[in-house]
């Protein structure tokens, strides 16, 4: 197996990048008088996700890794909350949050399995 050099090649940054590009697209339909509000939040919600695996990963240290997982968790579950709002708001169709919120849950196992390990 080969050693991962940049935070690039973490499949659990990959797949956050994948959920802030979702995220983006859905959130560009969401009504004008949200766009403070909701738009802004989840916006900055999903790519803190990515931004602080990317940051962990960056300071070489383990316990500074864990810690950014974590930061990462919280604005992952702070998205899906504002997801689950968004769906029932109407802002956001019923097939694009299952998308969304199937990645979301694919990138919270993985980071329960990175936290896990010693």
């Amino acid at each position: 197996m080969a050693k991962i050099l940049t935070y690039n090649q973490l499949i659990i940054w990959q797949k956050g990048i994948q959920l802030a590009t979702l995220v983006y697209k859905a959130t560009s339909e969401f009504p004008k008088q949200e766009l403070f509000g909701l738009v802004s939040q989840m916006n900055r919600a999903s790519v803190s996700i990515p931004s602080n695996i990317a940051e962990g990963f960056g300071r070489r240290s383990r316990d500074e890794f864990k810690r950014f997982l974590k930061i990462s968790l919280g604005s992952l579950y702070e998205l899906k909350t504002q997801m689950y709002l968004s769906n029932k708001f109407g802002y956001v169709k019923e097939p694009d949050f299952k998308e969304i919120n199937d990645i979301a849950d694919e990138v919270a196992k993985i980071i329960h399995v990175l936290l896990k390990r010693p």
